[in-house]
């Protein structure tokens, strides 16, 4: 079942139960305000015969029937009237010409004379049994009569309320339609947007209005998504485009070569000659592979394993590799105070791409010191750690400083040093995994300088 309909039947059924619930509510009231008011008359009535009956003695019979068999007095409609003393004997009874005689059993009299006063009902009339003491006598007036004015004011507006009830219905459900359908005009126009959304034109946007409502955070959202989409398919299709390009170069090289070597027959130092090329540009392909893959596999989140790891102990091992890959590379460490809590100088990841990311920084570092030194700081703050890459290399103009953790860029200050642009991307990648992040600043005073970020295990255990 769909929303519009859903919220069309709960509103429906939420009004008409409190419709339903109001005219209950309306009926049962005047039902019971019918009884009371009935109820008075035949008070009345029991008090004005008693008063009678007392007051004219022996001859109070004849009276009392003239007085109840004048139409003037018909006021209660098959009325019965009769006068019991308190043995349960007939003093006086009437009974309109439309009644049958009135029979009360001497389980009534006798809560009467308990109580006072009984109600009680005689088939469809209501009754009244009213005990009456004057001077030494007492005796009981039994009234009971029709109440066909109040019956039938209570039936007409019974079906008062259930011809409204039967239309409110009708009007709640028109009322519940129109209302649904206009609360998810919004909803239905976002569907309709987003359905026509393709990886083709992820430029598109969702209308999201100028209202404040969950319809607009909603728009709102698809439109951040759209725009990580849309970065997401950029970045993917400009990778695609350079690895294809940074792989065809090395291979179209390689297929130059061969051609040219197979054209006619060359001497053994010209094949060497060839094939030291070759293997030149083999390697280079290799390496370049390697970079993709290792991007590839940091950035599938969440398949890889995740341990207790010390950054320092990483960062002696790199400094090791680096002076043994070249000679000429050296990086100075510099570590900070340690704090007392052990946890807050781990980090928990996975130490093969802690190492990769810290080791593309630091070997970066070098590369492009105008003196090869990398130098490395290592401290702690606030339950993070940081490493500090300095090197004295060509500034990094500012336009270019949030461009070179984009797959395959070079910034204009490699000074056409070998080298894919892989490096710091995979790093960046590698660190925003970690919940980390890497930044970058560079001026001719200071060098340029590469902030490695990351929590310590104990702040993933505070959790805030």
């Amino acid at each position: 079942m769909k929303i519009q309909h859903k919220i069309m039947l709960l509103f429906t059924l939420l009004v008409t139960a409190i419709i339903a619930l109001l005219a209950l509510s309306v009926y049962y009231f005047s039902f019971l305000e019918r009884e009371i008011v009935f109820n008075k008359r035949l008070k009345s009535r029991a008090n004005y015969s008693a008063e009678i009956y007392s007051l004219f003695g022996d001859s109070s019979n004849a009276v009392l029937s003239r007085i109840n068999s004048n139409a003037s007095n018909g006021l209660l409609l098959n009325k019965s009237i009769a006068i019991y003393s308190t043995k349960g004997n007939i003093l006086y009874q009437f009974d309109s010409t439309e009644t049958q005689l009135l029979p009360i059993d001497k389980e009534i009299l006798g809560k009467t004379a308990d109580r006072g006063e009984a109600y009680f009902k005689i088939g469809n009339r209501d009754a009244i049994a009213l005990m009456h003491r004057e001077n030494d006598r007492s005796y009981i007036v039994v009234v009971a009569a029709y109440d066909e004015d109040g019956l039938f004011r209570l039936d007409e507006l019974l079906n008062i309320l259930l011809i409204s009830l039967f239309v409110s219905i009708l009007i709640t459900g028109v009322a519940g339609y129109i209302f649904s359908r206009k609360l998810l005009r919004p909803l239905s126009r976002i569907i309709y947007e987003v359905n026509h959304i393709s990886s083709y034109n992820l430029s598109h946007r969702i209308e999201a209005g100028s209202g404040k409502d969950e319809l607009n955070q909603l728009a709102n959202t698809f439109n951040e998504l759209l725009e990580r989409l849309q970065k997401s398919f950029d970045i993917q299709r400009s990778f695609i485009s350079n690895a294809s390009h940074e792989l065809s170069t090395p291979l179209t090289s390689i297929s130059s070569q061969l051609e040219v070597t197979l054209h006619k027959e060359r001497s053994i130092a010209e094949y060497q000659k060839v094939l030291l090329s070759i293997n030149e540009d083999v390697l280079q392909m290799i390496q370049l592979t390697k970079s993709l893959l290792e991007i590839a596999k940091a950035d599938s989140q969440g398949n890889f394993e995740l341990s207790r790891v010390r950054i320092d102990e990483i960062l002696m091992k790199i400094a090791s590799e680096i002076k043994s890959v070249n000679e000429i590379y050296n990086v100075e460490l510099y570590f900070g105070d340690f704090p007392e809590d052990e946890n807050d100088c781990i980090v928990f990841g996975n130490v093969e791409l802690l190492h990769s990311a810290l080791k593309n920084i630091i070997e970066n570092g070098c590369k492009y010191s105008t003196d090869h030194v990398a130098i490395t700081n290592l401290y702690f703050e606030n339950h993070f750690m940081f490493v500090s890459v300095t090197n004295k290399g060509s500034v990094i103009p500012s336009e270019e400083i949030k461009k070179i953790f984009q797959p395959f860029y070079r910034g204009s200050n490699v000074n056409r040093k070998k080298g894919f642009g892989l490096g710091l991307a995979l790093a960046d990648v590698i660190t925003r995994l970690h919940k980390g992040s890497l930044e970058v600043k560079s001026d001719v005073k200071k060098g340029t300088v590469f902030i490695f970020k990351v929590p310590s295990y104990r702040k993933m255990e505070l959790g805030n």
